[in-house]
C-alpha cells in the first residue's frame, strides 16, 4: 500500500489518482470512505459532532483501509494526529509526505469553502499553525518526503515512482495480491 499524507490542499488527492493510474493499482482516498461511511459531509459532521468524535471515525477507517494489500491511500491531512494512525500507516505502507509550505497550500486553497480548519478569520495565519505543529508528525509517519513546490503533478508522480524504484519497492505494491484459492 502506497500512503500519502500532507496538509490539507497538498495534492494527495490529486496526485494520488494519478499514481494509481499511472501503477494500475486501486486508488482511495480516506475522506471518501469517511463520507461514505458518515452518509454526510466531513464538514457537517465537524459542525454537528466535532473534532474529537470526527478523529475517532477518521482512525476506524484508516485501519480498515490500510489493511488492504496495495493500492494508493489518500488521507486527510489530519490522519497523522493520533499515533496509532502514524504506526499504522508507516506499518503496513510506505508512506510518502508531499511537503507544501503553508503559503503554497493558501495559493491552492484560497477559495475552497469545504475545508473545515480553514473556514477561520486568517486562513493563512491557520495553515501556517498546521504546518508547524503537523511537519513533525507527517515526517515520523513517512518514509519519504517529496517537496511539492510547484511541479507538475505528472512530475511529482514521477517524483514517487523513482523513489520507490530507487528503494527496490516497485514490484511489491505494484504486484496483485496473492490468489487466496486453493488449486
Amino acid at each position: 500500500m502506497l500512503v500519502l499524507v500532507g496538509l490539507p490542499g497538498s495534492g494527495k488527492s490529486t496526485v494520488g489518482r494519478q499514481l494509481a493510474r499511472r501503477l494500475n493499482i486501486p486508488f482511495v482516498d480516506s475522506d471518501h470512505a469517511i463520507e461514505q461511511r458518515l452518509g454526510c459531509s466531513i464538514r457537517d459532521f465537524f459542525e454537528r459532532e466535532g473534532e474529537d468524535r470526527f478523529r475517532d471515525v477518521e482512525a476506524e477507517v484508516l485501519d480498515e483501509l490500510s489493511q488492504r494489500p496495495h493500492g494508493v491511500l489518500s488521507t486527510g491531512g489530519g490522519s497523522v494526529l493520533r499515533p496509532e494512525n502514524r504506526e499504522r500507516l508507516r506499518q503496513r505502507g510506505q508512506v510518502f509526505y508531499l511537503r507544501s509550505s503553508p503559503e503554497e497550500v493558501f495559493r491552492r486553497l484560497r477559495h475552497d469553502q469545504n475545508r473545515p480548519l480553514l473556514q477561520v478569520a486568517d486562513p493563512l495565519g491557520r495553515l501556517r499553525e498546521l504546518f508547524a505543529m503537523r511537519d513533525p508528525l507527517y515526517r515520523e509517519a513517512s518514509h519519504y518526503v517529496i517537496e511539492t513546490g510547484r511541479p507538475t503533478v505528472a512530475s511529482l508522480v514521477n517524483m514517487i515512482v523513482s523513489q520507490l524504484e530507487l528503494a527496490g519497492q516497485l514490484d511489491a505494491v505494484t504486484a496483485p495480491p496473492p490468489s487466496s484459492s486453493v488449486a
